[in-house]
């Protein structure tokens, strides 16, 4: 309901108003009611309305008097009518200079003002809907800028534009917020996204001035539900707590609010905005050991990456012959390799940090291997092989048959990454998502269909059409919703669900990235 301020000071004339015609019925209330310009100035100061009906003529303060000071001063954006008895048009003049929308003559005629009234609540919610895509835009906008400083992809003008939209401070880092169960839940892409939804507007809500630092999807190739956040030191010291105190802080609250368990992989801090391509890889490469080891809310880099040389042991030698034993493709003696490790872990009687150690030190090893084979590897792709590849239902993560499934695969991978495979398979995956571009296609269906490592087809599908697979695919179901846009007048939700987008935000949120503005202004541009 829109609100109404009805400022005169005949009191007959405020009352015949107020019955005149049925308020509610057009969508109006009145908020309240005032004798002069002075007494609405100063409720105006402390109360939102969004039409203002004034008469002109009053005591302390007249109605033109009101609008000017108003505008001047900034203290409301509401519209104004300005009522008069007087047929003097410089009046009106006056008021239409100030911004003032219409003007009724006294006695006011019933059908002139539900005129007025329909008007306005016409404009109102295109004003309304005009500066709901501006958000949006300015939203997606910011977020675009921002993961082309995490992918390293930028440039001075998207530094610049981060730098002057986010409030910064030494000690960078980049961290993912995600559902610690959300792609073992058995839902529709729409709930997955609402769900995803939740978890942003949660963390906008709890970081409240600082909301800009979210971002609502940094996923690329990957399945994920989550949210990124760009962390500075200011935060924790604003919140008079150390960094570590403000991390547990705000994940207890995430997960009261959104009544689920949630994970944060805090990358490694950097000391500005402009390095913070660095902390994003490392807290991509902290996602691969929750498939290894117990569940941990909380992952920091620089705790899991760390190998102590006083306290903890490594166990080098068996480490080398594992690896040896991955990198030479020999998958009978992998198994054997890796009981041997387990066996001296277990004699030496080493706790669970130091055996999440051991296993952190062959996978870091394991991602440098196939970054030398492939300089163009994408290491984020090996990462999400590995952390994907391996686990199976009724497998404990971090076991020996664990262990020994992922070394087996991730040979066979590094075996592909050598041979080179042919990329004739790719003409006939593109063909699978030109036919089928709305389902819910993978990497890893696809790398069953046609016989090949999924994250080998993820670096050979890089390689030959310059963007990943999963932005190749969002650019396509975007280019067919711009064509049904241009050729249809099918509403905007309709056309989403078309090109496969259960959640009608995040539809918008992509074309807005991909075509600069929103999916109605778009239609209206063509």
């Amino acid at each position: 309901m829109l609100k109404v301020l009805l400022v005169d000071d005949e009191y007959f004339i405020a009352q015949g108003l107020l019955v005149l015609i049925d308020w509610k019925a057009e969508g109006y209330e009145i908020a309240a009611t005032a004798s002069n310009g002075r007494e609405a100035l100063e409720y105006l100061k402390g109360n939102a309305v969004d039409l203002v009906i004034t008469d002109i003529a009053m005591p302390e303060m007249s109605g033109l008097e009101l609008l000017e000071t108003v505008r001047r001063e900034h203290i409301s954006e509401a519209g104004f009518v300005i009522l008069s008895g007087y047929s003097d048009f410089a009046f009106a003049q006056q008021a239409l200079r100030d911004g003032c929308m219409d003007y009724l003559l006294k006695p006011v005629e019933r059908e002139e003002l539900l005129r007025i009234l329909r008007r306005y609540n016409h404009l109102s919610e295109h004003a309304k809907q005009e500066q709901q895509d501006q958000e949006r835009y300015e939203e997606a906008y910011l977020a675009r800028n921002i993961i082309a400083l995490l992918f390293g992809k930028h440039d001075d003008f998207n530094l610049d534009y981060v730098r002057e939209h986010l409030k910064l401070s030494e000690g960078v880092r980049y961290i993912e917020i995600e559902f610690c169960d959300a792609q073992d839940v058995d839902a529709e892409e729409g709930e997955l996204r609402a769900l995803q939804r939740k978890l942003y507007q949660s963390c906008q809500n709890l970081l409240r001035e600082d909301s800009a630092h979210c971002v609502f999807d940094v996923s690329q190739d990957r399945v994920s539900y989550g949210v990124g956040l760009i962390y500075c030191d200011y935060m924790a010291a604003k919140a008079g707590c150390t960094e570590q105190e403000y991390l547990r802080e705000l994940h207890r609250k995430l997960e009261v609010l959104m009544q689920q368990e949630v994970r944060l992989l805090v990358g490694k801090k950097v000391p500005e905005i402009r390095q913070v391509s660095v902390s994003y890889g490392t807290a991509c490469i902290l996602r691969p050991l929750e498939a290894f080891h117990s569940r941990k809310p909380i992952y920091v880099y620089e705790d899991e990456a760390q190998v102590r040389q006083g306290g903890i042991m490594l166990c080098k030698e068996r480490l080398d012959e594992l690896f040896t034993a991955i990198e030479q493709n020999e998958q009978d003696e992998i198994g054997r390799k890796v009981d041997r490790l387990f066996q001296e872990m277990r004699q030496n009687g080493m706790e669970s940090d130091s055996v999440n150690l051991n296993i952190n030190y062959l996978l870091f090893r394991l991602v440098h291997l196939a970054s030398e084979l492939d300089s163009d590897a994408d290491q984020e792709e090996i990462l999400r092989f590995i952390s994907s590849g391996a686990f199976e239902d009724g497998i404990r993560p971090g076991s020996r048959l664990h262990l020994s499934r992922f070394a087996c695969d991730y040979a066979d991978y590094l075996m592909q990454l050598r041979q080179n495979v042919s990329s004739d398979v790719l003409t006939e995956i593109e063909r699978d998502i030109r036919r089928n571009y709305a389902e819910n296609l993978t990497l890893r269906d696809l790398g069953k269909k046609y016989y090949i490592n999924s994250s080998y087809l993820g670096q050979i599908f890089r390689k030959k059409y310059g963007q990943s697979f999963k932005d190749y695919l969002t650019n396509f179901r975007i280019n067919e919703a711009a064509k049904l846009l241009r050729n249809t007048d099918r509403r905007v939700s309709e056309i989403a669900e078309e090109v496969g987008y259960r959640d009608g935000d995040y539809f918008i949120r992509k074309f807005i990235e991909l075509k600069g503005c929103t999916p109605s202004r778009f239609r209206k541009s063509v």
